[in-house]
C-alpha cells in the first residue's frame, strides 16, 4: 500500500506530502482546487508519459515520491527478474528535468519507465471519473471476466500459443511470396547459378593469378637478371665466389702471424656460403620461369573470366560472387522446394492453429463457467446501491476466429429494468447508473486481483442521496481488505473514511491537509450546505460520523496559517 505521497514542481503543486491511513482515505476539495492535479502527479509515479506541462518552476526538477509497504505483496519474484534490491518499504521516485529528460527509480536504482510501469500496475489501481468509457472496450470487459475466472495461467499459455501461430502465418505468407517471385524470376536464376557455378570460384584465386601472370608477363627479364647474377658469382676467374675463395685461402694461411686475419677469414667463409645459398636459389627459380605461351594465356582467359563476371554483377572481387552465387542456388532451391516448404509450413501452421484452438476452448468453457457468478456479484452490488430491478448479463460470443484473447467476445448486457430486453452497457446507461455498474467491477476485480491500494476519482459521479450512502458503504467494506483512497464531492461517501485530506488552493499554489476530527465535522457540513455553515448542516454532519450531540467546532482553512494537521 501507499505509506507516504511527495510532490515538488508538478503543475500548480510547489511542494506537497501527504501520509496516508491504510484503509479509506477520502479526498475533497472545491472544483479547480487541484484535486486532478494530485492524480497526475500519482499518474507520473507510475510511468505515465510526460507531456511537457508537468513542471512549475521550469528552473528546476520535478519530482514524484512514493513509498509503499510492499508486505506480503507477493513481489520479490519480480525484484529479483528485474535485478533490484527487495525492500519491503519500497520507494518509487520520477523525475523530470528542466530538459524534459524522464529518470525513473526504484529504492534509487535506475529503471526503466516499462518497468516502473509494471511495477506500478501492481501496486495500484487509478479509476478516473472518465474510466467509465473503458466498457466500451471489449479488451476490459474480456480481462475482467478472466480476473474473475482465474484465467491467468490459461491465457499465458494461450498468449504463447497465438504468437506461435502469428509467426507461423508470417513466415507461410513469406514463403509464399518467395514462391511466387521465385517462379517469376526462375529463369533467371536457373542461368545465374549455372553460369556462376559453371565458373568454379574459388575465394582468393584472383590475387593468385595476377600475381603468376606478372612474373609470366616478365619472364624474359627475370631470367635475364638471374643469368647476369649467377655469372658474377659463378665465372672462371673473375666470378665473386672464385675471388674471395682466394681471399679466405691467403688470410687463413698469415692467421698464424696475424690473428686479426683468421677472423676476416671466418666472415669471409660465412660470407662466401650465403652468396653460394643465392647462386642456388636464383638458379632453382630461373629453371622453374618459363615463358609458356599457353601457360600465359590460361590464366589471361581467367582472369578475364573472373573480371567480366564481377563487372556483370557489380561484383568487388571473387568472395562477392560466391555471395552471389550461394544466393541464388539458395533461391532457386526455394523455387524447386517451395511447394515442398510451403506444404510443410501449412502443416505446422494448422496443428498450432489446433492447439490455441484448444486453448481457446478452454478459455471460453472457463469464462462460461464464471460468467453467471460475475454478473450474479454484479446485480447484488447494484441492488445495494439502490438498482434492485437491474438486469445485468456477461453475454459470451463466438468472434469464429482467434484473436489475442481467444476465440469470444465479452458483452456487458444491461437493463435499469426488468422489463426492458437488456443492452450493452455502455450504450444504454446513464451517467449515474455507470458509475455504479464500475464500482461494482472495481469492488469485485480488487478482491480478485488482490491489488493493495486502489483509487477512485468521483466514481460516485451522477449520484446522491440514499444511494451515496450505499455507495459510501461499498467503499468502506473494500477498505477493510485493502487501501482505498477515493476522491468525491458526496458527504455521504466522505464521512466514511479513516482519514479525510482537503486540497485547496491558495496564492495560486495547490496544497493538500489532513483534517482532524473536528475540522471534518466542518468540511462535511460545507459539503452539505455550501460555504454558509448552517447548524442544520453541522447537525447532519455530526450524524453522518457518528458524533451526534458534540459542540460546533471552528471552520477549518479560516487563518493564514495551515490548519491544525497539515503537513505542509
Amino acid at each position: 500500500m501507499l505509506r507516504r505521497l511527495s510532490v515538488e514542481n508538478y503543475a500548480l503543486i510547489d511542494k506537497l506530502e501527504m501520509e496516508l491511513d491504510p484503509h479509506l482515505n477520502i479526498i475533497t476539495g472545491e472544483t479547480g482546487a487541484g484535486k486532478s492535479i494530485l492524480l497526475g502527479a500519482l499518474g507520473l509515479l507510475l510511468g505515465a508519459k510526460n507531456d511537457g506541462s508537468a513542471m512549475k518552476d521550469t528552473a528546476r526538477n520535478c519530482t514524484v515520491e512514493g513509498t509503499f509497504d510492499l508486505t506480503g505483496s507477493g513481489l520479490e519474484r519480480f525484484f529479483d527478474e528485474n535485478d533490484l534490491d527487495y525492500a519491503p518499504e519500497t520507494t518509487l521516485t520520477r523525475m523530470i528535468t528542466p530538459a524534459g529528460k524522464s529518470r525513473a527509480f526504484v529504492n534509487d536504482v535506475p529503471v526503466q519507465l516499462a518497468q516502473l510501469r509494471e511495477l506500478g500496475a501492481r501496486l495500484l489501481d487509478i479509476h478516473s471519473q472518465h474510466q467509465n468509457l473503458i466498457l466500451s472496450s471489449e479488451e476490459f470487459r474480456t480481462s475482467a471476466l478472466d480476473t474473475v475466472a482465474a484465467n491467468g495461467e490459461l491465457l499465458v499459455q494461450y498468449a504463447a500459443q497465438y504468437a506461435r501461430l502469428t509467426e507461423l502465418r508470417r513466415r507461410l505468407t513469406a514463403l509464399r511470396e518467395a514462391a511466387a517471385n521465385g517462379r517469376r524470376d526462375e529463369e533467371w536464376l536457373r542461368f545465374q547459378t549455372e553460369e556462376l557455378t559453371a565458373a568454379n570460384l574459388r575465394s582468393g584465386e584472383q590475387a593468385e593469378l595476377e600475381e603468376e601472370l606478372a612474373v609470366l608477363e616478365n619472364a624474359d627479364r627475370i631470367g635475364e637478371a638471374f643469368t647476369t647474377l649467377r655469372n658474377a658469382l659463378d665465372a672462371d676467374e673473375t666470378g665473386v665466389l672464385v675471388q674471395l675463395k682466394n681471399s679466405e685461402t691467403s688470410l687463413a694461411h698469415i692467421g698464424e702471424h696475424y690473428p686479426a686475419a683468421a677472423e676476416y677469414a671466418a666472415r669471409l667463409r660465412s660470407t662466401l656460403e650465403e652468396l653460394k645459398d643465392i647462386g642456388a636459389s636464383a638458379a632453382a627459380d630461373s629453371e622453374r620461369i618459363d615463358a609458356d605461351p599457353e601457360r600465359l594465356a590460361k590464366l589471361s582467359a581467367r582472369l578475364d573470366t573472373l573480371l567480366a563476371l564481377q563487372q556483370k554483377h557489380h561484383a568487388a572481387d571473387e568472395a562477392e560472387l560466391i555471395g552471389l552465387r550461394d544466393r541464388c542456388t539458395a533461391r532457386l532451391a526455394a523455387v524447386v522446394h517451395g511447394d515442398e516448404r510451403i506444404a510443410e509450413a501449412e502443416a505446422a501452421l494448422q496443428k498450432a492453429a489446433e492447439k490455441a484452438r484448444k486453448l481457446a476452448d478452454r478459455l471460453r468453457k472457463a469464462r462460461e463457467k464464471a460468467a453467471p457468478a460475475f454478473a450474479g456479484h454484479i446485480r447484488g452490488t447494484l441492488a445495494r446501491l439502490g438498482m434492485p430491478d437491474t438486469v445485468f448479463e456477461a453475454a459470451i460470443d463466438d468472434l469464429g476466429e482467434l484473436t489475442r484473447t481467444g476465440g469470444d467476445s465479452v458483452r456487458f448486457l444491461f437493463s435499469a429494468n426488468r422489463g426492458r430486453a437488456p443492452q450493452s452497457v455502455e450504450r444504454i446507461a446513464s451517467g449515474g447508473e455507470l458509475s455504479r455498474v464500475m464500482l461494482a467491477l472495481k469492488t469485485l476485480l480488487a478482491e480478485r486481483m488482490q491489488l493493495p491500494t486502489i483509487i477512485f476519482d468521483e466514481i460516485d459521479t451522477g449520484v446522491s442521496g440514499r444511494i451515496a450512502d450505499a455507495m459510501g458503504e461499498i467503499i468502506a467494506s473494500l477498505a477493510a481488505s485493502m487501501q482505498v483512497v477515493d476522491i468525491t464531492h458526496l458527504p455521504q461517501v466522505a464521512s466514511k473514511g479513516a482519514a479525510h485530506f482537503v486540497v485547496y488552493k491558495r496564492d495560486g499554489r495547490t496544497s493538500i491537509t489532513r483534517l482532524s476530527d473536528e475540522e471534518r465535522i466542518t468540511e462535511i457540513a460545507k459539503m452539505l450546505s455550501g460555504s454558509e455553515i448552517t447548524d442544520a448542516a453541522i447537525a447532519q454532519a455530526r450524524i453522518l460520523l457518528g458524533r451526534n450531540g458534540e459542540p460546533r467546532p471552528a471552520a477549518p482553512g479560516c487563518s493564514d496559517t495551515p490548519a491544525p494537521g497539515s503537513l505542509f
